[in-house]
């Protein structure tokens, strides 16, 4: 599956070619701490060799995504629907993926693989929140919990000066400390 991901590019013929992929949750756990608890997404890729050196990668990605849910930790299943394109350029001796549109690869690799680009692909296509769009959706139980804990007012700052002295009371124990 992965493997698929991993282009030969030194010794791949000039023209499209067509690789395709099926990923589930092992493919997102593996490199960072996201908690993807089940995925199914089907993966395209296109790879135009256009040069010696230049590539055009052309990704297709659809599926679900299954994630915690930010307010009630129960499965939250995301689509997935997201193309994106990429130039690769093969110069020099440094990585240089700075650009969102251009990735230049050291001349002397002989494989590019693809598969954190797909990745990243993927999870910067989720929504930044994993909430059920309806609260009734959540986890009543939780819900429950967290509102036996939600605090009403937070008390202000000038309520916790001393009435006396105008000064917060912590401010005269440090300045006892002070002249001692």
């Amino acid at each position: 599956m992965v493997n698929a991901l991993k282009l030969k590019i030194k010794t791949l013929p000039f023209g499209t070619h067509t690789v395709e992929c099926h990923v589930d949750e092992s493919f997102f756990n593996t490199e960072e701490q996201i908690e993807v608890r089940r995925a199914d997404v089907n993966v395209t890729l296109e790879v135009t060799r256009k040069s010696e050196d230049t590539f055009h990668l052309e990704i297709s990605c659809s599926g679900t995504v299954t994630v915690p849910c930010d307010r009630c930790l129960d499965d939250l299943d995301l689509p997935v629907d997201v193309d994106y394109s990429l130039n690769v350029e093969q110069m020099g001796t440094e990585l240089d993926d700075t650009n969102d549109e251009l990735l230049i690869v050291p001349s002397d690799w002989r494989e590019l693989d693809a598969a954190p680009i797909v990745r990243d692909t993927v999870l910067l296509s989720l929504p930044m929140t994993h909430c059920h769009e309806n609260e009734d959706d959540c986890n009543a139980a939780v819900l429950g919990v967290l509102e036996s804990h939600r605090v009403e007012a937070v008390p202000d700052v000038d309520d916790q000066q001393s009435e006396t002295t105008g000064t917060d009371p912590r401010w005269e124990a440090l300045k006892k400390l002070k002249e001692q």
